[in-house]
């Protein structure tokens, strides 16, 4: 948690502030820490650079890694700085850029314990000209369910049973198509279905009041 100092006619302020990482540092970025002051800062480069190629879909090379894990850093060491980096990138995409301000971002890296050697190659990966196309990256590769594309329903009239011959009892038949191809059906009685029809109304009526609130209209 970070204390930010605002100033303002009446004085200064302290404001808390949340760090990019979150209220609890990852397990994968404490792990880091200890490493990176015997790091160097090519070789902290070249790692960042790795992390960087594999989110944006590259393959890691056994010739990269060559060229990285030396006398001075294991396999052992590599992996604990690889999932840091990888963690801590992620973690500061999460955010918009426009949320996310520089100077907060270094203040956060330094309470992390992060050199200050190592802040520029950072603030490059994460403000830099390639944040659009990772952020596009981490969005694709991020698990999801199917959405719908297509919805079908039916009336179906029960006539008779194996045990009554007469029974006429209607019931609703629901077809969903789903983004994946899948199709998924399912039934509900006729009440079931007025009270979803009323449960959609209510929101989509919701939904209309929220947006003539004066708060939420974009102003130029």
């Amino acid at each position: 948690m970070s204390i930010i100092q605002v100033k303002g006619g009446g004085g200064t302020t302290a404001v808390d502030r949340t760090s990019f990482v979150g209220t609890r540092i990852p397990p994968e970025i404490q792990g880091m820490i200890k490493h990176l002051a015997k790091l160097d800062k090519v070789t902290f480069t070249k790692i960042l650079k790795v992390v960087v190629g594999a989110i944006l879909g590259s393959e890691i090379s056994p010739q990269s890694l060559k060229s990285i894990i030396k006398d001075n850093i294991t396999e052992e060491v590599f992996a604990f700085l690889y999932c840091g980096i990888d963690k801590l990138v992620k973690q500061a995409m999460k955010i918009p850029s426009t949320s996310l301000k520089q100077e907060y971002f270094i203040q956060d890296l330094q309470e992390l314990q992060i050199p200050a050697e190592f802040h520029e190659d950072l603030v490059s990966c994460v403000f830099g000209s390639m944040r659009s196309q990772l952020d596009q990256h981490l969005v694709s590769a991020r698990p999801r369910l199917p959405s719908l594309d297509h919805l079908d329903w039916r009336v179906d009239v029960t006539i008779s049973t194996g045990v009554l011959n007469r029974v006429l009892v209607r019931g609703v038949t629901m077809d969903m198509t789903l983004s994946d191809g899948s199709i998924k059906s399912f039934e509900m009685t006729v009440s079931k279905f007025q009270d979803l029809r009323f449960q959609v109304a209510s929101v989509l009526s919701e939904m209309e009041k929220l947006e003539k609130r004066s708060i939420l209209k974009i102003k130029d």
